[in-house]
């Protein structure tokens, strides 16, 4: 497939994903939408991720034998099941059973899904993928283990006395733990969009020392410097700039992650193939923030026509909230199920389809496959 046609077909793609989410978020009022509607998408992403990078839409072997588009829409529906079983054990964990998501819930949910990714990508499906060799139960034991993780996590940083005013806390709700809990949510994803970044660079300079490449050592590095980059880049935004950190989530780690979802999975990485690292990573990463930044103002001028007049700034974040929810809770999937679950179907014919999960997995090693793994 020559190079024009594969970034015609991505840039059709991720139009044709935008308009549908769009269209999606207007058939339900605000408080639906960024409730029910958006906590259940969340329950989905951490199968999503497990389905397309450990699994590689390859297994279970009933939905990876199958052809397109049987086989995207079996692994859409298998998603939705485990969301299914996901959704009422989190609202009876950390929702309390309450009838409707509280912002401990949301929080608590988001950040599972920074778990998947850490997990998934970063650990490369360590230690599980060594522990059980079969690729289905040890994905879903991984998935077990993020979301064990991310609510103990949840019950150490997260605190929610900032609101205790606020007719939506629910004091029975409160970890009471050490920090505030937006300040927690943004400092995560702030690490996370470090990892995006590495990814940009096809995690150049690791791949110079081939014994980083293995886990869990390549795990523990990367962590390592997700925490050396991210943590300055929060303390800067939020300390120094002063920036609200609800505005700094919008405007620096959601933009940015989604700008790169579609340079490595709706583009394929193929803006800058030709190039060496790390000039092609230094130019991914200047497409995914101008691409992110673009499609985020996009998405911001359009919310009105989608959802009425929205608030911006505090105590509600209706604007804010609404954006990182259309962008990740609803686009992001939908742009994963498109490229890596039906693979571009039926704008690629089957013999232009690359592999599905060619860029959700990192370029990384799995666990269990030493330092061969596709750098």
């Amino acid at each position: 497939m020559s190079h024009t046609r594969e970034l015609a077909v991505g840039a059709a793609a991720t139009g044709f994903v935008i308009l549908l989410s769009l269209g999606f978020i207007s058939l339900f009022p605000l408080p639906t939408f960024t409730g029910w509607v958006s906590y259940f998408l969340l329950c989905i992403i951490p199968i999503e991720i497990v389905a397309s990078v450990t699994w590689g839409t390859q297994y279970p072997r009933f939905a990876g034998s199958l052809r397109q588009p049987a086989k995207g829409m079996s692994f859409v529906m298998l998603c939705i099941l485990v969301g299914l079983i996901v959704a009422p054990l989190q609202l009876a964990l950390a929702g309390g059973r309450i009838a409707r998501p509280t912002p401990m819930l949301m929080m608590c949910t988001i950040v599972s899904v920074i778990i998947a990714f850490w997990l998934a990508i970063m650990w490369g499906g360590w230690p599980f993928t060594n522990i059980i060799k079969k690729p289905v139960p040890a994905g879903l034991l991984m998935l077990a283990a993020a979301y064990l993780v991310n609510y103990l996590l949840f019950r150490i940083f997260f605190s929610y006395e900032f609101m205790r005013d606020a007719p939506e806390y629910v004091s029975s709700l409160d970890p009471h733990g050490l920090f505030n809990a937006w300040n927690s949510l943004v400092f995560s994803l702030t690490l996370l969009t470090v990892m995006f970044l590495s990814l940009n660079f096809e995690l150049w300079p690791f791949t110079k020392w081939p014994a980083l490449m293995d886990q869990p050592t390549l795990g523990t590095v990367w962590t390592t410097v997700a925490f050396a980059i991210g943590a300055p880049g929060f303390y800067i935004g939020v300390r120094l700039l002063k920036m609200d950190p609800v505005a700094f989530m919008i405007y620096v780690p959601v933009p940015f992650i989604f700008g790169t979802i579609v340079v490595l999975n709706m583009m394929r990485g193929s803006l800058f193939r030709n190039r060496k690292q790390p000039l092609k990573g230094l130019l991914n990463t200047a497409a995914a923030i101008l691409l992110g930044t673009f499609l985020a103002a996009s998405y911001r001028a359009a919310a009105p026509y989608v959802s009425g007049a929205l608030k911006a700034g505090p105590p509600n974040y209706e604007l804010e909230i609404w954006l990182a929810s259309a962008l990740l809770a609803v686009t992001f999937p939908l742009l994963i199920v498109y490229a890596e679950f039906l693979n571009m179907w039926p704008l690629l014919r089957q013999a232009e389809r690359p592999s599905a999960g060619a860029a959700l997995e990192a370029r990384a090693p799995r666990a269990d496959s030493g330092s061969e793994g596709r750098p």
